[in-house]
């Protein structure tokens, strides 16, 4: 097993899903032991909850929704029946956003995510994420130490504290932003400085455009992204294969149609929704507001899970329009109106000095009547007037975008 961290990278999808329904049941209903999980889950036979259909039943909890409930009911908004005393650090992102760090071993899931980068146990590792109050810095760290290695508890920024550091313990590893990768580089290049043990890394937390991860990799540097949030921990990451990221052990993963909780057609962009099998802290449907799509069948490396394309975006793509604010959810119930269409997008726009909308949908079908009739339900909808735009089937991009404000 020297290429995989464990064997449960490459068990048979079947095997995987299995297991995975058939500990779901447990998890809700520890879940439910927390009020607002109560609230949220009422009347749901929780044993019949054994697949993907039955998840998608369940409400989404969108993490935009999280600063409120914390506020509300402090800290945690009434999802963690666990006492502050049971876990190990707690945390805040901005919004606020109040989050627990589980009080064992890799807490937030990210050792094999280091393994499948090249990282192995006796590694030294520059761990260039923020340590502050936010879970970054301890995420890597854990998750470091958990696969066996020493981490050097770096943060990010001083990089002229930073050099003395690397030239002393020649650490193999980074993790951390790929922009502040790239500085380290460029600053040592320009003051002279020696940091060529660096060999390998795990960034995230920014975009990794080709051309920067082309230029990381002509000083040296194996770089490796992961996709990952201080709730959850890692989700997916990268392998040797490069052939998109493959979704962590643990989780399931949904890709549903953004403002929805609908699971959309195998292969096209949408929210990234996830449910954890963690009973102390469990995250039913977290909706993180986030854009991917998966990829059809298993990566050539042979880890075996769903893969995704990775970061492709907001889902969130609410805007106002003459003072009223439209939302994708909006575009969605207009799209279950009329099961006869395909994809629709709203673009807004301006003629002139006001606010101009335009529903753009896929049809096959022919167009006055119809046009009429969804000009009637998006205004009964929105609450707005609109012009509508009958396209062909397959001709609207596949970005997950429902909403396009190009004003």
């Amino acid at each position: 097993m020297t290429n995989y961290f464990d064997a449960l990278e490459t068990r048979e999808p079947v095997q995987r899903e299995a297991s995975l329904f058939s500990r779901l049941p447990q998890v809700l209903r520890k879940a439910v032991e927390a009020p607002a999980y109560a609230e949220r889950l009422t009347g749901t036979d929780l044993a019949d909850i054994t697949s993907r259909a039955a998840l998608a039943r369940l409400p989404v909890l969108r993490k935009s929704e999280l600063p409120t409930l914390h506020k509300a009911a402090p800290p945690f908004g009434g999802l963690v029946t666990g006492s502050l005393g049971s876990f190990g650090r707690l945390f805040t992102s901005p919004g606020p956003i109040f989050e627990p760090e589980a009080a064992r071993p890799d807490p937030w899931r990210g050792a094999r995510a280091l393994f499948a980068a090249g990282f192995r146990p006796g590694d030294v590792v520059l761990n260039t994420f923020s340590y502050h109050l936010t879970p970054g810095g301890f995420i890597f760290d854990a998750s470091a130490r958990a696969l066996g290695c020493a981490v050097i508890p770096a943060g990010p920024g001083n990089t002229e504290q930073q050099f003395e550091l690397i030239e002393a313990y020649r650490p193999v590893g980074y993790s951390g932003t790929p922009d502040f990768l790239k500085i380290l580089l460029d600053n040592a290049a320009t003051a002279g400085r020696d940091i060529s043990s660096i060999k390998r890394a795990l960034v995230s937390g920014a975009a990794f455009p080709k051309s920067l991860q082309e230029d990381v990799k002509s000083r040296g540097v194996d770089a490796y992204q992961a996709f990952g949030t201080a709730d959850l921990g890692l989700v997916a990451f990268e392998t040797p294969a490069r052939d998109g990221m493959v979704v962590n052990e643990d989780l399931i993963v949904e890709i549903v149609l953004p403002g929805t909780g609908d699971p959309v057609t195998e292969g096209d962009v949408g929210e990234i929704v996830v449910t954890s099998l963690d009973p102390h802290h469990p995250w039913i449907r977290l909706a993180l507001g986030d854009l991917t799509a998966a990829l059809p069948g298993t990566s050539a490396c042979g880890r075996t899970n769903m893969r995704i394309k990775g970061w492709m975006g907001r889902a969130d793509q609410t805007t106002k329009v003459k003072g009223m604010f439209v939302r994708p959810e909006q575009v969605a119930e207009i799209g279950k109106r009329h099961p006869e269409l395909g994809r629709l997008r709203l673009v807004v726009a301006r003629s002139g000095e006001s606010d101009l909308m335009t529903l753009k949908a896929e049809t096959a079908l022919p167009g006055e009547t119809l046009a009429d009739d969804l000009a009637t339900t998006l205004r009964s909808v929105t609450k707005l007037r609109g012009n509508v735009e009958l396209v062909a089937a397959g001709s609207l991009p596949n970005d997950g975008k429902v909403i396009a404000d190009e004003r």
